[in-house]
């Protein structure tokens, strides 16, 4: 049960590092494409139908 004072404090630690990290890459704005959808939409390289 010792263990668990340690064990705990840094898996709390480690959560908050990821944390912060998802919210900084949220906040700089890494997930956004605004154009990519638009071109991928029209594009007709991913093709459901193979060509014969």
């Amino acid at each position: 049960m010792n263990i668990l004072t340690y064990l705990i404090p840094i898996s709390l630690i480690l959560g908050g590092v990821g944390l912060v990290a998802f919210l900084y890459t949220v906040r700089s704005n890494q997930y956004d494409d605004p154009e990519g959808d638009s071109r991928r939409i029209l594009s007709d390289d991913w093709d459901d139908h193979p060509k014969p």
